[in-house]
C-alpha cells in the first residue's frame, strides 16, 4: 500500500516514514501542502496521513478541499491538537480517523491498516492463493505448515500481486506501488525482486505461482484450480 505522509517536522516525518516502511508500505513524505497537492495529483495514493499545523496552511481546510474535488482517499489526522471539539471538527472535515501526538509508531502503523481494512477500502488482513497466504500485519508468507522468509522487498511484492491474482500487473504498476519517489530504482530492480520472490514460492512449492507475461508484466495465480 502506497500512502502519503504530510508532516512538516523533519525528526517525526523521518520516524514516521521509516517506522511504516519497516511495516511493509511505501511511504512519500512531503513537508507542505504544496507538495502534499503535487504528490496527491500524480499519485493514487491509498491513505492520507496528514499534519494540521502546517507551514503554508491548515490541513483541514485542504481535507475539505479533497472532498469538494470528490477524492475519497483515507485521511488518517496527526495533530497535537486533542480536544473534543478538534477531534469532532477534524471528523466533520472529512478526516476518516484522528490520531493525537505524541503517539507509537506502532499504534500508527496499526490505525492504517484498520482503515485500509474497511469496507470499500483495499487491505485484507490475510490474502490466500491456494495453498499460499500472506498475513499483511506480520508480512509472513506461508505455503500450507511451511513459514517462507521473504525480504521486506519481498514481502511488498507478493501483497501487491496477491491482491491482483489472476490479472496481469505491469513492471510500472510494481515500480508505483513498491518505490517512494525519494528512492532511487535501477532498470532491472523489479525483475530481480520477481525472480528471488519466484524461487522463493517455487522452492517451498507453492501452488500459488508467479509467471511473467512476456512483454506485458506479471501474473499471479493457482496453479491446482
Amino acid at each position: 500500500m502506497r500512502l502519503l505522509l504530510v508532516e512538516d517536522s523533519a525528526r517525526l516525518g523521518a520516524l514516521l516514514r521509516d517506522g511504516l516502511t519497516r511495516d511493509g508500505f511505501a511511504v512519500d513524505w512531503r513537508q507542505d501542502l504544496e507538495g502534499a497537492t503535487e504528490a496527491a495529483a500524480n499519485v493514487a495514493y491509498d491513505l492520507i496521513l496528514l499534519d494540521l499545523g502546517l507551514p503554508d496552511g491548515d490541513g483541514l481546510d485542504w481535507v475539505r478541499t479533497l472532498r469538494r474535488s470528490s477524492d475519497l482517499t483515507p485521511v488518517l489526522v496527526l495533530t497535537a491538537r486533542g480536544g473534543l471539539e478538534d477531534r469532532v471538527t477534524g471528523l466533520d472535515a472529512g478526516a476518516d480517523d484522528y490520531l493525537v501526538k505524541p503517539f507509537e509508531i506502532s499504534e500508527a502503523a496499526a490505525r492504517c491498516r484498520a482503515i485500509l481494512r474497511r469496507p470499500g477500502q483495499r487491505i485484507s488482513p490475510v490474502l490466500a492463493l491456494g495453498d499460499l497466504a500472506f498475513d499483511v500485519a506480520s508480512r509472513q508468507a506461508t505455503c500450507g505448515d511451511t513459514s517462507i522468509d521473504l525480504s521486506r522487498r519481498e514481502g511488498d511484492l507478493l501483497e501487491v500481486l496477491m491482491r491482483r491474482a489472476g490479472s496481469v500487473v505491469t513492471r510500472g504498476v510494481l515500480e508505483e506501488s513498491l518505490y517512494p519517489f525519494n528512492e532511487p530504482v535501477t532498470p532491472n530492480a523489479v525483475e530481480v525482486a520477481v525472480s528471488r520472490l519466484r524461487r522463493k514460492l517455487d522452492d517451498a512449492g507453492c501452488t500459488g505461482r508467479l509467471h511473467t507475461v512476456r512483454g506485458l508484466g506479471y501474473l499471479m495465480r493457482d496453479a491446482s484450480a
